[in-house]
């Protein structure tokens, strides 16, 4: 097939992309981006392709591309990270790349000769913080499950009997358990360097990521693949250098960490210029401040990556003028302030509130799909089939009920949805799903 149907193949893409596991809503700007990095064959791949992962036979029959002319046209959007493609049962897998994580980081993350990153980081930086509708259309309602949660850096947490951390929490760990490392640049700092607002002096070869993701970003030359040394080396220096910890939000096979800071993080700005606190899934910790020994410096406030902590005025005055107190909405329990802190008053302690960390990307998914009304496509994901056309807008249709969604994400009842979900996929031959 060496023609592409349709007048508008770019708002097809579009409507393809906003269907996949975070919205991305349709506006002038998400079209410059697609008609930059997408040629028109691609974008009707795209259109066709299934939305979740399909080895190359499958995606034969459903695009009804010849099958020379399909690899090329994935070989060449893989390698710009448009498309992902995962070595699984002994062959590729593939699946179209939403615009976080995909899309934007990928395109930020590519490196070579005869690149326009100016004028990507340009069209990205429009579309990310030109107005909150992407923030809006994944945030607005209150949804809880991000591809993001923090890690709090552990000398900041209280000594306590009582305090357990976990190994998923803590960043070391994540290094330990992982064979395969990759490092390349921050997508975020390299798009805010070209627009001229990166007002840090971090680096840009920060972006740090694991297992299969490590294979893919090295493989598409996306990242250098380093060693479990030269990993925890850059963990060090983001921890001398005051930079928030966020990594893949699940708890076992952790494919990212990222190296946050304040004036570049696009995940950041979602909470401090758009005020959406749940764009960053808090750790399980929380900031405290033990009054006897705080002096009202105010340290702590200036180095919050949120900006959760105000200095209020104290009735104690026999301590200081002024105080530290923290918008637990806001506190995402990184601990940086405690870093900031030389009397020690700042640490971090255990949340009251149980914070949900999905186990694997499976769970992430499903639950980040339910939320945002789109976990009809990644059931039912083959856009050729009619009966499937059907069964998406059927089964759409009931969960965009508030009453339906709240009940699945319930205490309750999650565990049991995730279950049912999990059955379904080893039912159909594709138990491999969940282990991921």
């Amino acid at each position: 097939m060496g023609h592409v149907n349709g007048t508008d193949f770019y708002r097809r893409l579009g409507d393809k992309i906003d269907n996949l596991t975070c919205r991305s809503p349709w506006n002038k700007a998400l079209h410059a981006i697609l008609s930059e990095l997408y040629t028109t064959n691609e974008a009707d791949v795209i259109v066709r392709m299934p939305y979740g992962l399909s080895n190359l036979a499958r995606l034969q029959k459903v695009t009804k591309y010849e099958s020379s002319q399909l690899q090329k046209i994935l070989y060449d959007l893989c390698s710009k990270g448009l498309v992902m493609d995962f070595w699984i049962k002994e062959e590729y897998y593939y699946m179209p790349s939403p615009m976080a994580i995909g899309i934007f980081e990928l395109t930020m993350m590519r490196t070579g000769d005869n690149l326009d990153t100016k004028k990507w980081a340009a069209l990205l930086h429009e579309y990310w913080q030109g107005d909150d509708s992407f923030w809006a259309a994944n945030f607005k309602h209150g949804e809880q499950i991000s591809f993001a949660r923090t890690l709090p850096h552990e000398e900041a947490i209280k000594k306590s009997d009582y305090v357990e951390v976990l190994d998923y929490e803590k960043a070391v760990a994540l290094i330990e358990d992982s064979n395969k490392f990759g490092i390349g640049l921050c997508s975020c700092r390299h798009e805010k360097y070209h627009v001229g607002e990166k007002k840090c002096d971090v680096p840009l070869n920060t972006c740090s990521s694991f297992g299969r993701i490590a294979a893919y970003v090295i493989w598409h030359n996306f990242a250098k693949e380093v060693s479990k040394t030269q990993m925890l080396e850059n963990l060090a220096r983001s921890k001398e250098m005051r930079l928030v910890l966020n990594a893949d939000n699940v708890q076992k096979n952790i494919t990212f960490m990222c190296h946050c800071c304040k004036c570049c993080c696009n995940l950041l700005s979602g909470i401090n210029k758009f005020g959406y606190a749940n764009t960053v899934v808090t750790s399980s910790f929380i900031a405290e401040t033990a009054d006897h020994l705080c002096k009202g410096c105010g340290k702590c406030a200036k180095a919050c990556p949120t900006n959760a902590i105000k200095m209020e005025p104290t009735e104690n005055v026999k301590l200081h003028e002024k105080k530290p107190m923290t918008d637990i909405s806001f506190c995402l329990g990184c601990g940086v302030c405690a870093f900031e802190c030389a009397s020690g008053a700042r640490k971090l302690i255990k949340r009251e509130k149980r914070v949900i960390h999905p186990e694997t990307t499976f769970e992430r998914v499903i639950l980040q799909c339910l939320e945002r009304g789109t976990l009809q496509n990644q059931i039912f994901d083959n856009p050729d089939s009619i009966t499937q056309q059907f069964m998406r807008g059927f089964l759409g249709g009931f969960l965009k009920l508030s009453s339906v969604k709240k009940t699945l994400m319930s205490d309750l009842l999650r565990s049991l949805f995730l279950n049912s979900m999990k059955k379904g996929i080893q039912m159909q031959g594709r138990g491999w799903l969940t282990k991921i």
